[in-house]
């Protein structure tokens, strides 16, 4: 077994992850172990396994990223591997999960105004923690998610598994790719956002041939005046299926719903809560809450 036997269960925004400590690069799990691990009916059930290791001990990084990496001051990594046992590029809430627990472990003491550098796929991610927010929860902490990159808007014809109506999406980079939908307005057909059907991938046109996560939005508030929005938001996670948060999908709509409507802050609800986001023109915020669930002892 290429997993320990003590394990921690954590959730973010309903987004809910295995974690582990990986001291000195013993615990490489396979995809099947991962695959074992994330079951809701035969294992512990999760969103994904994360694996809280030193850059070094990551197999597929080279040499060069890992001392990059380092040099930014990233000791610890999130070594993120989706239910189905793919390796995953980022993961923003798991992002989250990984501080609190990190925290949690003593691997991070984190005062006021500090940051948390942690090693991803797609770079080093820096998280400072508030403690209490209203409206977003009891341990929430502040992520920045650094540089994004838009497509142009509406490029990309949506249809949601084989039900009448179709929605265009626009694609974002966050590390990880998105096509985000915005729904419920003039330009889409599809069911209303309580109403879809994400039982299956939703199909993208033109496909992307890597995969995507695909987010479908409604807006529900602006204030212009304020620079701020109220949105609702439901995604379907490639390795996944649906899941009730996703870090970079929330991001990727912020986004959107920035370069639709001028606005750059944003509350966004999901399934598994509210969360904050903030987007510049060089980096993206993304402030929501992460909790530990149980500590478990497997057989």
């Amino acid at each position: 077994m290429s997993i320990p036997k003590n394990v921690t269960k954590a959730q973010a925004t309903g987004n809910d992850f295995v974690l582990y400590v990986d001291e000195d690069g013993q615990y490489d799990p396979t995809a099947r172990e991962v695959e074992d691990i994330c079951d809701r009916h035969f294992g512990i059930g999760a969103d994904g396994v994360i694996r809280v290791t030193h850059p070094q001990y990551v197999r597929d990084l080279s040499a060069e990223q890992v001392e990059a990496l380092q040099q930014e001051g990233a000791e610890w990594f999130m070594d993120y591997r989706n239910a189905d046992g793919s390796l995953a590029q980022m993961c923003g809430n798991g992002t989250r999960a990984t501080t609190r627990f990190a925290m949690d472990q003593k691997l991070v003491t984190l005062k006021d105004g500090e940051e948390f550098a942690l090693g991803t796929r797609s770079g080093v991610k820096r998280i400072a923690s508030l403690g209490q927010v209203q409206g977003l929860g009891e341990h929430v902490f502040r992520v920045n998610m650094g540089a994004w990159k838009i497509g142009e808007l509406d490029q990309y014809t949506v249809t949601v598994n084989h039900a009448s109506g179709k929605a265009q999406g626009t694609f974002v980079d966050m590390g990880n790719p998105h096509v985000v939908a915005v729904i419920e307005d003039a330009y889409s057909s599809l069911p209303v956002l309580a109403d879809l059907d994400l039982t299956q991938p939703p199909m993208v046109d033109p496909e992307i041939d890597e995969g995507q996560n695909v987010e479908f939005v409604r807006i529900d508030e602006i204030d212009s005046r304020e620079d701020h929005g109220e949105a609702s938001m439901r995604v379907f996670e490639r390795g996944c299926g649906e899941t009730l948060s996703c870090g970079t999908g929330l991001c990727a709509t912020a986004i959107v719903l920035r370069a639709k409507t001028g606005v750059d802050h944003w509350n966004v609800t999901v399934k598994g809560g509210t969360l904050r986001i903030d987007v510049t023109d060089n980096t993206v915020l993304l402030t929501g809450d992460a909790q530990l669930v149980a500590d478990v002892a497997m057989r």
